[in-house]
């Protein structure tokens, strides 16, 4: 039950919200989040401190929505425990059978996604999770930008005949991400700034891993 968004922030916070008690696993889940955020400040603190460019406003903004949004994306994907199957997410599925926008994404929703639930509760939880770590730390930013605009279009048209639901909701967070996209979000104060100016470890050199990660960060 909300009360207001200072107490619940703070519910979230010390993992004392339903989700947070649903999951089974609150305590580890939100010594998770803090670590982010801890780490997510020292990244920044880090970049400040090393370089000037990084040191206006706009770069600090950009962290700060950065951050903020993957915050959602960690909170949205608590609800999804336990697996493999949460009863929110099959009951959030299930009504994609009814409120898609277009007849085949209904039809994939009741003959693909319902019975699959198994499979597909893991890989939702796992990608809200992902996306979450990614914007919050500045890695990987712009693939997992994309990968977020996708799952949100998902949502749009799979909820949008749903009355509750306002579609410019997530049209607007689609924009969210595609501003992370186009403007390189994690080079704003992130882990990807680090590494853009002194790689280390596997994104150093000529390897596999750094070739691709510089192909798409």
């Amino acid at each position: 039950m909300r009360t207001n968004p200072f107490y619940d922030t703070w519910l979230f916070l010390i993992g004392r919200t339903s989700d947070h008690e649903n999951s089974g696993v609150g305590g580890l889940l939100t010594l998770l989040f803090l670590a982010l955020i801890v780490a997510s400040i020292w990244i920044a603190l880090r970049n400040w401190r090393e370089d000037p460019t990084q040191r206006t406003t706009a770069h600090l903004a950009t962290w700060f929505m950065r951050v903020m949004i993957g915050a959602m994306w960690f909170q949205g994907s608590l609800w999804k425990l336990p697996l493999p199957v949460s009863g929110g997410f099959a009951g959030w599925t299930k009504a994609l059978g009814e409120g898609a926008a277009f007849g085949f994404h209904r039809w994939i929703a009741i003959n693909v996604f319902v019975p699959l639930l198994p499979v597909i509760n893991p890989v939702v939880y796992f990608t809200e999770l992902s996306m979450a770590i990614a914007f919050i730390l500045g890695f990987l930013v712009r693939p997992m930008a994309v990968i977020g605009m996708l799952f949100v279009t998902h949502l749009w048209l799979g909820l949008y005949l749903n009355q509750a639901e306002w579609p410019w909701l997530y049209i607007f967070l689609i924009f969210v991400q595609g501003f992370f996209f186009l403007n390189n979000a994690g080079r704003s104060l992130g882990l990807d700034a680090l590494i853009a100016r002194a790689p280390f470890g596997p994104f150093a050199g000529e390897g596999a891993i750094g070739r691709l990660y510089r192909k798409i960060a």
